[in-house]
């Protein structure tokens, strides 16, 4: 779970995942607005068409209810029973013992429209105040008393007026007491079925349609993303291999800022690689120009008569040999030419731990690697080496846990030495820099192991870091990334 989360953090955070994730919500946003306009529209529209068929509806009403109580009270079931049985209106009327109790359906803004026109036109027309309105589903809709339901009744009754197969819309019913014992009862459909279906931005058939629209702009968007970052992928490769001492050309394709950007990148590793060539034949050059004038003046130095003078002129010229050996040496030992390979750090440290044990001193290993590592194999055993050689040094033990992980391997070296003051750890991978002006006996002790194990260490692309651990002595860390 942990590396899926990293992976999608990983491409999340690219330029690939970002200008994805933009477009995928400018789309969805597009549709998501355009779908609600639209829908307000529709509802307007949808309001406007609902209040004008209440208003003629609402007329045939009150016509019908005035029809009704016009007739004798002995013609009324007469008209009724005609008008179930033969048709000849769109209502549903039937003259009840009782107030009919509705299992109302829950209000909706078009549903109130109905209501309030018939309720004014009801008392417009008629003077009628005590109307009771309700919508009801015609599955439970009870008619002529309490006891009976629609769907109990012939289906001749209901077909001309309640019943549309098989659909089920919701059935308006009006309710006015006529007198003491009469109740009369007023049911129908709205001429549209379907006006009380409700509308949404996130219906089915909407989320569908964004999806495949999200979906199309996306791949669309994959094929051209692909195509534009595949030369930005490898100048950031190249970069990298440069970094870590690989200098190759790369192809200049793609768009016009592009191959620009990789012309650029080629003449820019032409130049530091000149650089780096210059540099190492200088100090080549140095090394072999600056031998022959110190053994000279080491020779003149020894026939001088005066024992304090010469013994000067030795030591400053012993200094100076050493500053040429150490300046060679970090030149040599950091940019090490040989090819990458697959390597066991652990077998590696193994073979250090076989021969430092053998000695007064103590190495301790810990820890397991579960994949080779593609590395120089000289370079990163020197890197370990002038690491552990400090700790022993410093500390006459050394610790060293390997931690592998996905995305690198790291090694600490701790040690149970006095540690390093906080103010000079940074300084203390600067050349020629030591904890003490004695460094005899100590196999790095020009003050270069840290400075060369952090340049080997960069050119693999990790670093090295130094830290005090709590009760004493001193951590060095390796990280060594895997590409």
């Amino acid at each position: 779970m942990n590396n899926i989360n990293k992976r999608i953090k990983r491409w999340a955070n690219s330029l690939t995942g970002q200008i994805l994730i933009i477009m995928a919500l400018g789309v969805a946003s597009a549709q998501f607005i355009s779908s609600t306009i639209w829908l307000r529209q529709l509802q307007s529209d949808t309001e406007k068409n609902v209040l004008e068929v209440s208003k003629h509806m609402s007329y045939r009403i009150a016509s019908t209810i005035s029809y009704f109580t016009a007739l004798p009270r002995n013609y009324r079931h007469i008209v009724i029973d005609q008008l179930q049985s033969m048709g000849g209106t769109r209502f549903f009327v039937t003259l009840n013992r009782e107030e009919i109790r509705i299992n109302e359906l829950h209000d909706s803004p078009l549903m109130d429209i109905v209501k309030n026109q018939i309720e004014s036109t009801l008392v417009k027309q008629l003077g009628i105040h005590n109307a009771k309105i309700a919508f009801s589903s015609p599955d439970d809709l009870h008619v002529i008393n309490n006891h009976t339901l629609l769907t109990d009744l012939p289906e001749r009754w209901g077909n001309h007026s309640l019943l549309v197969k098989p659909l089920t819309p919701p059935i308006i019913i009006i309710q006015i007491p006529i007198n003491d014992k009469d109740w009369l009862y007023l049911a129908s459909l709205m001429p549209d079925p379907y006006f009380l279906d409700g509308v949404s931005a996130l219906t089915g058939e909407r989320l569908f349609t964004m999806s495949v629209s999200v979906i199309t702009v996306l791949l669309l968007s994959l094929l051209i993303l692909r195509r534009l970052t595949r030369p930005l992928a490898m100048l950031v490769r190249a970069a990298e291999r440069f970094g870590q001492g690989d200098s190759k050309p790369i192809k200049e394709y793609g768009s016009v800022e592009v191959r620009k950007t990789a012309r650029a990148f080629n003449d820019m590793q032409a130049r530091i690689q000149r650089y780096l060539n210059d540099r190492e034949r200088l100090f080549a050059s140095i090394s072999h120009d600056l031998k022959t004038p110190i053994t000279r003046l080491r020779l003149r130095a020894e026939m001088l008569d005066e024992d304090d003078t010469r013994d000067a002129m030795i030591r400053d010229l012993e200094d100076l040999d050493m500053l040429v050996k150490g300046a060679l040496q970090s030149v040599k030992e950091t940019d090490i030419h040989e090819n990458r390979v697959n390597l066991n750090i652990l077998r590696m440290l193994e073979d250090m731990q076989s021969a430092t044990n053998l000695s007064t001193v103590k190495l301790i290993i810990s820890g397991h690697l579960n994949s080779p590592y593609m590395g120089k194999p000289l370079a990163i055993k020197r890197c370990l080496g002038n690491l552990i050689d400090n700790a022993l040094y410093y500390g006459n033990t050394a610790e060293v846990f390997i931690e592998d992980e996905d995305d690198g391997v790291c090694v600490r070296i701790c040690d149970h030495g006095p540690g390093i003051p906080i103010e000079q750890i940074d300084k203390m991978f600067q050349p020629y820099t030591r904890l003490t002006p004695d460094h005899s006996g100590h196999p790095g002790g020009m003050g270069l192991g840290l400075s060369i194990a952090r340049n080997i260490a960069r050119a693999h692309g990790g670093e090295v870091t130094l830290s005090n651990l709590p009760e004493s002595g001193l951590e060095a860390k390796l990280w060594l990334p895997r590409h």
